[in-house]
């Protein structure tokens, strides 16, 4: 499945923020994030810009972290 869930994945884990820490901030269940993290279902385009916000919040280099991962090195 998609790109998002691994990006987040990796993030969560680098910067040790809980599944339900992101769901908490994001207002949403802990279980839409564990099924984004484990690709089990893509989050929408939306999504993914409320996830960089959440995690904005929550680690502003997380965010920063989740971006790059997700479009990828522009500068290279």
């Amino acid at each position: 499945m998609g790109k998002a869930g691994q990006a987040l994945r990796q993030v969560l884990e680098l910067y040790d923020i809980s599944q339900n820490q992101l769901a908490v901030t994001m207002g949403v269940d802990r279980a839409s994030v564990n099924r984004w993290v484990h690709e089990l279902r893509d989050p929408a385009a939306q999504v993914v810009v409320e996830l960089k916000q959440a995690l904005q919040q929550i680690n502003p280099e997380a965010a920063k972290k989740f971006v790059e991962l997700y479009l990828g090195d522009e500068e290279n």
